[in-house]
């Protein structure tokens, strides 16, 4: 499945570096694929496995609005496939961050740290 990022106007007050970085993601299983922007992007710093999965908390308490994305309550845990853990790139962000369509397809997860 691919998908094309969206630009709602949600860069305007994002630093260059950081947008470019969102940009420049691609999903690990499909390499020509985005992870998407920051639309679809959501904080999610706890990671954790259980069962031989990984899951991830969403964190971010942050406006939806802004964004250009449907609201998911802080406290919602998300299974994210083994294939779609990116851990190539790098976060400049500090947060762990989970890109999810609207019907909740997980395009990547970036684990926190690293710049």
């Amino acid at each position: 499945m691919s998908a094309s990022a969206r630009d709602l106007g949600q860069w305007g007050a994002v630093d260059p570096a950081l947008r470019q970085w969102y940009e420049a993601l691609m999903q690990p299983d499909v390499p020509t694929a985005s992870c998407c922007g920051e639309a679809d992007a959501y904080f999610a710093d706890e990671i954790h496995v259980r069962d031989g999965k990984t899951y991830v908390t969403i964190t971010d308490d942050r406006p939806d609005e802004p964004r250009g994305r449907p609201h998911i309550d802080t406290g919602t845990e998300i299974e994210v496939p083994a294939h779609k853990l990116k851990w190539d790139k790098g976060n400049p962000t500090g947060h762990g961050i989970i890109f999810l369509s609207r019907n909740r397809y997980v395009f990547c997860y970036v684990q926190p740290g690293g710049a």
